[in-house]
């Protein structure tokens, strides 16, 4: 029966959802639902959720079950998972798939533990758990299974995650919640500053997005908004241009790169030699950010590069990681 049950790897994140088997991603959706709230009942998930965030009626609440990488809401985020591996497998209840969820490094044993009952709950037949720094690092290929210094920042949604990798291992890493979600907010709180209005969290994303980026550019592109004067509550339009969300990007930027210069210090000399050597490899939505690498080779000292799949390549890392279960067992973490 075992060999008949499908095999899955699940980036479960706070934005983002991805399911893979094998080299193929199955899904692809934000982590939220829509729950119509007297009958706690789901009425969207995924992208068709996130679509009505600020424009349902207060009888309907736009969930986002996962903070900074953990389960905040256990029964949302179960059923949203159970919901996904269905429409993965279709309605067999014969040979249940195995699942490798994708876990932040250093959370609690109650977050790891509520990450393997959802896995179960959402109807599998056997569920493991992996560090999303090791996931990635399998993801681009890097050569962890000599003893060999490699980095790997994945800079999500959520968190942003620092890891020296040798011998299929963790040697050394960091997990800080300063990430994606933080530039946004710091984005919010540039305009509610500089212009006295207010905006959302998407439309902060929108403008880091299209005219965002971490260090200042040779060409400016500008973006119209419309947002609420804080005064009198109507709405205004502005203006930004991209040396404004480099200027309010900086302070996010530089605990980001506290928090990686953190993990090198932990570092033996023998592996950051081979660091400097290979650079350091970044991925996560985040690292999609322009002018990112280059920020964090001025700040580290170290030639840092995007890879080639930085938004899939932890899931693709869960679902390869099953050819190698014999191998990363002793570096897997327990499920309790």
């Amino acid at each position: 029966m075992a060999g008949l049950s499908r095999e899955l790897g699940i980036d479960l994140g706070t934005l983002n959802t991805r399911i893979a088997e094998g080299k193929n991603i199955l899904i692809q959706e934000p982590t939220v639902a829509a729950i119509l709230l007297e009958e706690l009942k789901l009425v969207e998930i995924g992208q068709s959720a996130l679509d009505m965030l600020g424009r349902v009626p207060e009888s309907i609440e736009v969930n986002f079950p996962m903070r900074y990488g953990v389960i905040a809401e256990y029964e949302i985020t179960e059923n949203l998972l159970r919901e996904w591996v269905r429409q993965v497998t279709g309605r067999m209840l014969l040979f249940r798939p195995s699942l490798m969820i994708t876990i932040p490094f250093g959370i609690t044993s109650v977050e790891r533990r509520a990450v393997y009952e959802v896995g179960l709950g959402s109807g599998s037949r056997d569920v493991n758990l992996i560090q999303q720094p090791l996931a990635a690092a399998l993801g681009v290929d890097l050569p962890i299974g000599t003893p060999t210094g490699n980095m790997i920042i994945c800079l999500g949604g959520g968190t942003t995650q620092a890891a020296v990798l040798s011998m299929n291992g963790i040697v050394s890493a960091k997990t800080s919640r300063t990430a994606g979600l933080a530039l946004d907010e710091a984005i919010v709180d540039f305009i509610r500053r500089k212009y006295g209005l207010i905006i959302g969290q998407p439309t902060a994303e929108q403008l880091k997005i299209r005219i965002g980026s971490a260090i200042p550019q040779d060409e400016q592109s500008v973006m119209e908004i419309q947002a609420q004067d804080q005064v009198t509550g109507l709405p205004r339009p502005a203006t930004l241009t991209t040396d404004e969300i480099v200027e309010a990007l900086q302070s996010p930027l530089e605990l980001i790169a506290t928090s990686v210069r953190r993990v090198l210090e932990q570092t033996p000399p023998e592996l950051i030699s081979d660091i400097i050597d290979r650079g350091v490899a970044l991925c996560g939505g985040t690292s999609l950010l322009r002018g990112i690498d280059r920020y964090l080779t001025k700040t580290l000292g170290i030639p840092a590069y995007l890879v080639d799949n930085p938004t899939t390549c932890v899931v693709e890392g869960a679902a390869k990681s099953f050819s190698m279960l014999e191998i990363l067992s002793r570096n897997l973490p327990p499920k309790a």
